[in-house]
């Protein structure tokens, strides 16, 4: 439980540095509810705990790519637009996961509840979520000279040099990235 909390802090940190946003958080951006979406769907068809987790890691990168795709529209993305284009993801996998949940039978509801509720019952080795969460603070660790200017300011962090539209693909992936594992 521990190591969940820890991917979701730092990936929640990564987002309100990348949006400048005290609010942005991979629950806000919709990362979270794209992985609802794709465990309750393993658990209503009846999946392993592996096909439940492998659900839940493509319906994070799925929402990932939907609020970067969504949010690019012309060609370039503000950090208002990303955001609110995560509220409204989240709010459809919101409503797909009442849809589900609605027609889900009897034998599987208690199961998709507990899930969306955080069980970690068929939780097995504590050791993997742990490497990942240490490989995720590895890989951003080169970046922390640019967060840090990044959190100044876009025009200033720009003016001292930092590839800004890089660093945001590049966060913005690592803490979706982070999520996706933590909801996993």
């Amino acid at each position: 439980r521990a190591q969940k909390t820890a991917h979701a802090l730092f990936a929640g940190a990564l987002m309100q540095v990348l949006l400048r946003n005290p609010l942005a958080d991979p629950y806000i951006l919709g990362v979270s509810s794209g992985a609802g979406v794709g465990a309750l769907f393993a658990i209503l068809f009846g999946w392993s705990a592996w096909g439940i987790d492998g659900l839940a890691f493509a319906g994070a990168l799925g929402a990932m790519v939907l609020v970067f795709g969504l949010a690019h529209g012309d060609g370039s993305w503000t950090q208002t637009r990303l955001l609110l284009t995560g509220v409204i993801v989240a709010a459809g996998c919101g409503a797909l996961i009442t849809l589900m949940l609605a027609v889900a039978p009897e034998a599987k509801l208690r199961g998709m509840l507990f899930w969306l509720m955080g069980d970690l019952g068929q939780a097995g080795r504590w050791w993997p979520p742990l490497a990942v969460l240490v490989l995720a603070l590895v890989l951003a660790l080169p970046f922390a000279r640019e967060l840090n200017l990044l959190s100044r300011g876009l025009m200033q962090a720009q003016a001292l040099g930092v590839a800004v539209g890089r660093l945001r693909y590049a966060i913005y992936l690592l803490a979706s990235l982070a999520t996706a594992w933590s909801v996993t």
